[in-house]
């Protein structure tokens, strides 16, 4: 979101104009709780990195940071609950936010840049996650998280790759540049000089 200067008029009182990306942030909060309540649907197979990567590209580091991590908080809050997945899970989806939007930074939003980042990322978040919740949480020996990680790392990088190639590219180029979904809001004078100083 940004904030335009106010705009002083004799004829008028001073206006100021909010304006949001917020619809846009949730459509992709949507996209993301839709395909994950997809029924049968194979473990790890998910959009959620794939939904971040073009998000990260316009708002931010600690835009990028906060839509990873409320994509998993909301839905565990709908679905299985709050606990230490939740953290865990949030925090290194978090962490992928705030990379993929130093990675997006120089680079294009392409296909190509979208699976790199997707798989690098997907290899991360499953050392992260897969090994220290078995160890701590289960007392899983590391050896034994490492071996039963394989086959859902497999399959997370499929899923990985498909939107990746997929969805990415359709949520950038229809979701995140369009600027119909970008609504603006006229407000009174003492929000406009409030929101005008900057210090």
């Amino acid at each position: 979101m940004r904030f335009s200067p106010p705009t002083p008029s004799l004829s008028s009182p001073t206006r100021f104009s909010f304006e949001t990306g917020w619809v846009k942030l949730f459509i992709g909060w949507a996209i993301v709780f839709l395909i994950r309540l997809i029924p049968f649907r194979p473990p790890n197979f998910e959009p959620m990195l794939a939904t971040i990567m073009p998000f990260s590209k316009r708002y931010g580091v600690l835009g990028s940071f906060l839509f990873a991590v409320l994509s998993i908080v909301l839905f565990d809050a709908v679905t299985s609950g709050i606990g230490v997945w939740t953290a865990v899970t949030a925090l290194a989806y978090g962490v992928l936010g705030i990379g993929s939007y130093f990675f997006f930074k120089n680079r294009a939003a392409s296909r190509k840049n979208f699976l790199t980042y997707g798989i690098a990322g997907t290899l991360f978040y499953d050392a992260v996650t897969g090994l220290t919740i078995g160890p701590l949480q289960f007392h899983e020996t590391l050896m034994s998280a490492f071996i039963g990680q394989i086959p859902f790392t497999a399959m997370h990088l499929l899923g990985t790759i498909f939107f990746a190639t997929t969805l990415s590219p359709v949520l950038y180029r229809w979701v995140v540049r369009n600027e119909y979904l970008i609504f603006s809001f006229p407000t009174c004078t003492t929000f406009a000089l409030a929101a005008s100083i900057r210090k």
